[in-house]
């Protein structure tokens, strides 16, 4: 197993895919923060006052975190960060699709109402961890910056 998750071609899939997820979501959310702050709003898990807060700083971590995955350059705490920034979103879905609210995951775009694609998007999450993990227990550095 551990051949498997030490695998130098396997860490490098996973950070490129991964890091490249988090950019393109993160370019998503960062051009149109009202829109994601919306989506924000749309779950009812977190308070009025710290919407606006999270939909600026959660597309800038989420680029930070994929940039650093990709390069290799602050590595460790990249991992660390897309670790528990998906684990943040699972929990989110899984609270929505709970109460039964139809919403769009504001992964990649705002939007109100979808049908299924909160259980899309938790599902996709699971496969993102399961990658993620794969980094946070690889001990490979190789094609790293901070090798």
């Amino acid at each position: 197993m551990r051949r498997i998750i030490d695998n130098d071609y396997l860490t490098l899939f996973s950070r490129l895919f991964i890091g490249g997820i988090f950019i393109y979501a993160a370019y998503t959310k960062i051009i149109d923060p009202a829109g994601f702050a919306k989506s924000i709003w749309f779950y009812h898990i977190v308070p009025g006052k710290l919407i606006n807060l999270m939909a600026i700083v959660i597309p800038w971590l989420e680029m930070l975190c994929g940039v650093g995955l990709i390069l290799g350059f602050f590595y460790k705490g990249s991992v660390f960060w897309v670790n528990m920034l998906l684990l943040v979103f699972m929990a989110a879905l899984s609270t929505a699709i709970a109460r039964g609210i139809s919403i769009d995951c504001g992964c990649f775009k705002a939007s109100a109402a979808s049908s299924d694609s909160a259980r899309e998007a938790l599902f996709r999450d699971i496969g993102f961890l399961v990658l993620s993990l794969q980094l946070l227990f690889s001990r490979c550095r190789k094609w790293m910056i901070d090798g």
